[in-house]
Order: structure tokens, then sequence, then C-alpha cells
């Protein structure tokens, strides 16, 4: 735990400040201090201001929070934004997705529309992020040279993919990956089947051995469509979250994608097991693939955190709008104006979002001796006013311009709108060059 009476490295003195342990808080006039990297100090200004600190930040108008936790993503895939939109799920797949990345997707491919992803996601609050894409290795090394923190999910599939010829080479090349980031400060590697449509019993049954060997989670699309749950039923016989239940996968380290179809037996399995659902409320949206009942879920116990999908299905990587459009959609579904409050939202962003990852002992909340993964919401504007609120009018109000500053273990990553690690001029020029390639209009 932080040593009391050593000098803080950082003094933060915002309006506002929103721990979310405990639930429902707004702290007003209070600070928050850090040292090594961590929550060292929170409480009322007027003892903040008792305290050494090498640096004092004041915050007027601002709301301090946990940083953004996206739940869900492919984090190179924002090379593919708009390249194929308006489109039925299968056929964006089959006939757009699938068919580019075979012919595009190398190991430059991942390293620029993974450091795209990244600083988007900084300038949007997300100070965390979980990704599953090919060559998991490179986004892993981007990622330690950004800052930013993140779940790494190694793609495994039945059939070849870029980065690995069959799910053998893919379940090594994870393993191998866990093996050499296990100590890593900030990157977490877990194993990533995509979906129950694309990965057999067999393969199935080998992650599920080896993530009990190491301790390591499993995330994966489950119930993305009703013609996915309707297909393995004609097929299998059985629902595919059941068939996952049967195979021993299910569990406090198994993160369910998607999750729009939930029966009545679906949701006791997900309460028995543990397992999270992570919600993608725009990506289902724009590729009609149905509703997640997030309040049904909430109110039954099982944990939600949200996601953001690829870039190629939402087709950005805002968490802060995907939260709001969560909460709207939630009202609707459960026909019930008090479903997923604002509050609520805010936690299912945050430590909602590190309960999934396995990270909640380490971020999600603001608590003393916790990293100091932060975010500082600027509330002072037109569309802002008046404040009775502040965390309703930072998910129904707020946009994600409106994020000032970010730290993630202390550092800041972003300074008055600022990226301090990239170049944003550079990741434009790299993304809009890969367009013309993409498009075939390189010149």
């Amino acid at each position: 735990m932080p040593n009391p009476a050593a000098a803080l490295d950082l003094l933060l003195l915002p309006t506002w400040l929103v721990p979310v342990e405990p639930a429902g808080v707004v702290l007003k006039e209070h600070g928050l201090g850090i040292r090594d990297g961590r929550i060292a100090f929170i409480g009322p200004r007027s003892e903040a201001l008792k305290l050494k600190a090498s640096e004092v930040r004041e915050l007027p108008g601002m709301l301090l929070s946990p940083g953004l936790i996206n739940a869900h993503g492919h984090a190179a895939m924002t090379l593919f934004r708009g390249l194929a939109d308006d489109l039925p799920l299968m056929t964006w797949l089959e006939q757009h997705i699938w068919p580019a990345e075979a012919k595009w997707v190398d190991e430059a491919f991942v390293r620029d529309g993974t450091d795209l992803a990244i600083a988007e996601q900084i300038k949007g609050g997300i100070t965390c992020f979980s990704d599953m894409y090919f060559f998991p290795k490179v986004a892993s090394e981007r990622v330690h040279n950004s800052g930013i923190r993140a779940q790494i999910a190694i793609p495994i599939l039945d059939f070849p993919i870029p980065g690995a010829s069959d799910a053998d080479e893919a379940i090594r090349q994870g393993v191998e990956l866990f093996s050499d980031l296990k100590h890593h400060p900030r990157i977490k590697i877990t194993f990533g089947p995509h979906a129950p449509y694309t990965v057999g019993d067999e393969n199935l049954e080998k992650i599920r051995v080896i993530a009990e060997e190491l301790d390591a989670a499993i995330h994966m699309h489950v119930h993305e469509t009703a013609f996915e749950v309707q297909q393995s039923i004609e097929q299998r016989g059985e629902r595919p979250l059941a068939r996952l239940g049967r195979l021993g996968l299910l569990g406090p380290r198994f993160q369910a994608v998607h999750m729009t179809q939930i029966s009545d037996d679906d949701l006791a399995l997900l309460v028995e097991s543990n397992t999270s659902v992570i919600h993608c409320p725009e990506s289902n949206l724009k590729l009609a693939s149905g509703f997640c009942p997030v309040e049904r879920l909430w109110q039954a116990g099982v944990n939600v955190a949200v996601g953001t999908d690829g870039a190629a299905s939402n087709n950005d990587l805002d968490l802060l709008g995907e939260t709001r459009t969560a909460a709207l959609l939630a009202k609707a579904v459960a026909g019930s104006a008090t479903a997923l409050d604002a509050h609520r939202a805010l936690r299912m962003a945050t430590l909602n979002g590190a309960r999934a990852l396995g990270l909640e002992a380490e971020v999600g909340s603001l608590e003393v001796g916790k990293a100091a993964d932060l975010v500082a919401f600027d509330l002072s504007g037109l569309a802002q006013q008046p404040i009775y609120d502040p965390v309703s009018q930072l998910i129904y109000a707020t946009g994600r311009d409106c994020v000032k500053h970010l730290w993630v273990a202390g550092k800041q990553l972003l300074d008055d709108r600022r990226l301090t690690r990239f170049d944003e001029q550079q990741l434009c020029a790299t993304a809009t060059a890969w367009g013309r390639r993409i498009s075939g209009h390189a010149e």
C-alpha cells in the first residue's frame, strides 16, 4: 500500500470526482494523489492541499473518473473502417471482410491499424481495451510502446488465418506469448476462439485445457445472431451457450461477447457459471444482430461490460458514445425508463469491464492502492449546462471530444487533448495511404 508520509508525484484537483466504487457516489471539491503510478490519496480538497506533491493540477469544471474500459474490439480493423457498410453479418464477413483480411492483413497492417486504434481510444477516454485480432504479438508490441493497458486475445479458428496456418499453431503462439508477457504490468494475454460456428469441439477442448493450466481467460463471440443459435440447434441439437457449458468452457474467466439471444436456460447458465457478458450495442444495431437484454442480465446478477467491437462494424471506437447507446437501448428493450441509469452505465464501462477482464483488483474504480488509470472529462461547455448530476451529463450530454486528460498507471497519455506518445498527423497520413491501397487508388 502507498506510504501516506511520502510526497505525491501528482495531485489532481477536479470539480467532481466519481470513484464508481462505492456505487452512485459523486465527490465534489476532492483531490486525488498519485505516487509511483498508483492512487495514494483520495480526500477533501482542504486535506489534499496540505500534502506535499511534485506537481499540482487544477481541473476546474472537470469530472475525474476511472479510465473507460473497452471490453471487446478488433483494433487493427480501423483500417477497414467504412469498407463494407450496411450489410448483414454473414454477408459482411464472408463476402467482404474475410476476403479483405486474406488479401491485406499482415504485420504492417496490424502495426499501423493498432496504433490508429490506440490513439483514437486514448483520445476517447479509454485507458484499457481488449483486442482480438491477427498477429497478436505485433499488437502487444504496439500496446507496450503506447503506454495503454490491454487484454490481447489470441484469435483461434478451425481454418488458416493471417499469421497462423491452423488452430494448433495459433494456440502454440498464444502459449508462447502468454509466457513472454505474464509479468507485463499492462498487458494480459487470453485465448480467443472466434465463435461457436468457426471452432469445433476438438479445438475448444484444447483451449479449455490450456486456459485452465495457465489460469487464462477465454474471450469469444457467442449468440451474436438468432441465425447462429438456430443453426446450432439444427446441426448440433443444442444452443451454442449450452454446448460451451457442456464442454466446460463457461466460468468466471469466460467472456461471452454479444449475447443478443438469451433464453431462460441461457440466463441460468450465465448466472450459475458466473460468466461475464460483453455488450456491443452499436455493432449489433448496425448489423441488425439483435438486442442484448442488459437490464435482465444485470438484475439476475450477471456482470455486463461494454465494448465497441471493431471499427469496421461500428464505425468508431467511442466507448462513451457506446455507453450512452447502451443506456438508452436498455430502457427500450426492458420497457422501463429506470433501466441502466447513468451511474450504472458508467460502472458498466469501467469496473464491470475490469471485472470481465479479470483486472478489477487493479483498475476500474478510484480506490487507494489501485493503478492510476484516470480520465478527466471537461463539463464546462454549453452543452453540459446546467449541471444537476455530473454523471448524467457525462452519459447523456457529453461526447468524447470533452475528454481533456488521460493517465495510465500515472503516466499522462493525453494532455489537454494532445497525444503525448503519438504524432496524430502521421497516424492520419498512414491510414490514408492504407485506404488508397485497399480501395485500389494508390498513386
